[in-house]
This record gives C-alpha cells, structure tokens and sequence, in this order.
C-alpha cells in the first residue's frame, strides 16, 4: 500500500485545460475513425452489390 501511494505521489496529472483539450482531441479522432470505417463499409457494401447482381 505504501509503495502505491509513494508512486501516486510521483504522478504528473494534468491541467484542467490540458485535460480538455485532449479529449476533445480523442473525441473528434474518435469520430473521423468512425465516419471513415463507415465510409469504408458503404463503399464495400456497394461494389458486392454491383458484383453480385
């Protein structure tokens, strides 16, 4: 328990800004993953249906 609290003490946590800011960053990362992967499998969903007529 001690040398959990001894490295807790050694943690640089963040700044209620900086902490913002980066999720807000993970956020909108998040989102343009999402929306390509979509894009992505709209773009696949079409070609098999034109293969595969």
């Amino acid at each position: 328990m001690a040398a959990t609290l001894d490295e807790l003490r050694r943690v640089v946590w963040p700044s209620r800004q900086q902490l913002f800011s980066e999720s807000v960053a993970v956020i909108l990362m998040v989102g343009l993953s999402a929306a390509a992967i979509a894009a992505i499998d709209r773009f696949y969903g079409w070609a098999a249906t034109q293969v595969f007529r």
